[in-house]
């Protein structure tokens, strides 16, 4: 019987760029794809739909296969490596893909990404997470034209369709420590009034983020500056959405930033939280930076700290016998 296996990266979320609206578009995002975590899932069809594997992604994912599985159709979907979901690392959009992937492979269905975002509703606000699916690397969106989605709204609360790419570059082998606090972001409802308490964004914070974006983050990526970069990230936290979301957050996240900004050229949160990440081009640094948060998180919230990289292609999905 065919069997398909898929393994997906995560992304960091760097921020989202315009939440005024007032020349026409909203929402846009800067993002990067990562290798680990990930997802890996193996799939065969079945009669109904079934997920097995300690997650807490199941019903997501049987959502999202039910929203594509022909008339009569099933699958059974082994869940073999998870994504911790409400961190910041994108559980909800590689899940939803993933499945939706296995359906379209097992049944010979010529979906794109895309299709198979729409389909499942994923990328209604950022469409990083679905372009990582799809190519991976450093991601510019641009956001959605407000006349179409008239609101200030999550991803989950999204019906719009995913947000055109407009810029994709493969990331340097740079180091990146990644925090993950035993935290939890905000989501589903309080994700949503907190969108509607903050926004709109005033439009000179906009234009300053957009300014550091265009002039100091993509030189950056491109030149592989990684001073610049680290710098870039820095200035973002203090600006717009990201400065909002970063307030939201517990004492033990401001520290988490603050210890890694220390050590390595840069800092900042993946989305809602509470995952942190640091860049720098120092295996050592980056050592000294994940040690000295693992340490902290023993002793208060609990978690891990890792090394990882840039993920510079998408999801693996192949057969297997």
């Amino acid at each position: 019987m065919k069997m398909i296996e898929i393994t997906t990266p995560s992304r960091l979320h760097l921020t989202l760029i315009d939440l005024n609206a007032e020349i026409g578009r909203v929402d846009g995002g800067i993002g990067l794809t990562i290798s680990d975590p990930s997802f890996r899932i193996r799939a065969e069809k079945a009669d109904g739909i079934t997920i097995t594997g300690d997650s807490e992604s199941s019903d997501r994912m049987q959502e999202a296969a039910r929203a594509l599985l022909p008339d009569g159709c099933g699958i059974h979907i082994e869940i073999t490596r998870d994504i911790p979901p409400h961190v910041g690392l994108g559980s909800g959009t590689q899940s939803s893909l993933a499945a939706g992937m296995a359906v379209a492979r097992l049944y010979d269905s010529r979906l794109s990404v895309r299709d198979i975002a729409i389909r499942t509703g994923r990328g209604g606000t950022s469409g990083i997470g679905v372009a990582s699916f799809e190519e991976g690397g450093f991601i510019l969106d641009g956001g959605h034209s407000w006349s179409e989605k008239r609101a200030f709204k999550p991803s989950a609360a999204s019906k719009s369709q995913p947000a055109p790419i407009l810029f994709r570059q493969p990331f340097p082998d740079w180091e990146i420590v990644l925090a993950i606090p035993d935290l939890r972001g905000a989501h589903d409802a309080k994700e949503v009034n907190i969108f509607e308490r903050e926004c709109p964004i005033p439009l000179c914070e906009v234009q300053k983020l957009s300014h550091v974006i265009l002039m100091e983050m993509l030189p950056s990526v491109v030149e592989a500056d990684v001073v610049a970069f680290g710098d870039s990230v820095n200035r973002i936290q203090n600006v717009g959405f990201k400065k909002r979301e970063i307030m939201l957050q517990t004492p033990e996240v401001a520290k988490i930033i603050e210890l890694v900004k220390e050590r390595t050229y840069g800092a900042g949160m993946s989305s809602f939280g509470p995952v942190v990440y640091g860049v720098s081009d120092d295996r050592g640094d980056a050592a000294d930076a994940m040690h000295a948060v693992q340490e902290f998180l023993n002793e208060t919230t609990g978690g891990e700290c890792r090394v990882v990289h840039a993920r510079n292609v998408g999801a693996d999905v192949r057969s297997i016998a």
